[in-house]
């Protein structure tokens, strides 16, 4: 009877919630160079990037790393916020632009208000701290920033992209997939938690499109919790791997 059970008990460990959060926060396994720490991460649902914040409450400020790869060698990634609505037109962006050879990526800021991007423009939210780097694995690019809020902000729709090239020093316009098009969400400032979901409808657009418009169109964001990177993942106060380990260990002792 043990012997039958506990391959049942096996499969029922690795299907856990504990086992797949612990395969998920692949955001938690960032390193980061020295100076740089952020409270809580989240992967972000879509183009395979990630978000690590510190959010000061007392003084309004949120220090992030946004972290992605470019769609192609040459590319840029970008991160913002977007006070106004759920698409790129509006945001306050962080656009890291490749470096040549190994020079590091160029951060420039833009307040998005259309789809033809040019120099770089200041954001309604005071932006400092700004950097970037390509120390990322797998060739992803890591861009810093500490963003001055609104005082009393507790939620803000977050945008992100990434794209194949740039032109003049500017981005060129990303790809039209479905990630693309589905790549925003929602941060939750409160509590130092946040929400990272693709929208329901994808909008017609992009941080470098040239032409078009952006619906807005409403989208179900429904928040989910960001991961402390030094948070353990437990089962009633035991991890996950100790627990597979216990029953592995109780399977050898029943054959």
């Amino acid at each position: 009877m043990a012997s039958s059970a506990m391959p049942l008990l096996l499969v029922l460990l690795l299907a856990s919630p504990a086992a797949t959060r612990l395969a998920s926060a692949a955001c938690a396994s960032e390193k980061f160079p020295a100076g740089r720490a952020y409270a809580t991460c989240e992967d972000l649902p879509k183009l395979g990037a990630s978000l690590h914040w510190t959010y000061d409450a007392s003084k309004s400020s949120l220090s992030v790393a946004f972290v992605a790869a470019p769609a192609a060698p040459g590319g840029w990634v970008a991160w913002g916020l977007n006070p106004t609505g759920e698409g790129m037109a509006g945001a306050q962006a962080l656009v890291a632009l490749k470096g040549s050879g190994s020079a590091a990526p160029t951060v420039k800021t833009y307040n998005i208000s259309g789809y033809a991007l040019g120099a770089s423009s200041p954001l309604e939210f005071p932006a400092t701290d700004l950097a970037a780097d390509a120390a990322g694995s797998g060739g992803k690019i890591r861009v810093y920033g500490k963003l001055q809020l609104p005082k009393g902000m507790k939620a803000v729709n977050q945008v992100w992209q990434v794209g194949s090239s740039a032109t003049g020093g500017a981005p060129d316009k990303h790809a039209f997939g479905a990630d693309n098009l589905s790549a925003k969400g929602k941060l939750v400032l409160a509590g130092g938690k946040a929400a990272a979901s693709p929208a329901a409808a994808p909008e017609a657009g992009g941080p470098a499109a040239s032409g078009g418009s952006d619906s807005g169109a409403a989208s179900s964001m429904a928040p989910s919790g960001g991961k402390s990177p030094n948070a353990a993942v437990s089962t009633a106060g035991v991890s996950a791997p100790a627990l597979l380990a216990l029953a592995l260990v109780g399977l050898l002792a029943t054959v």
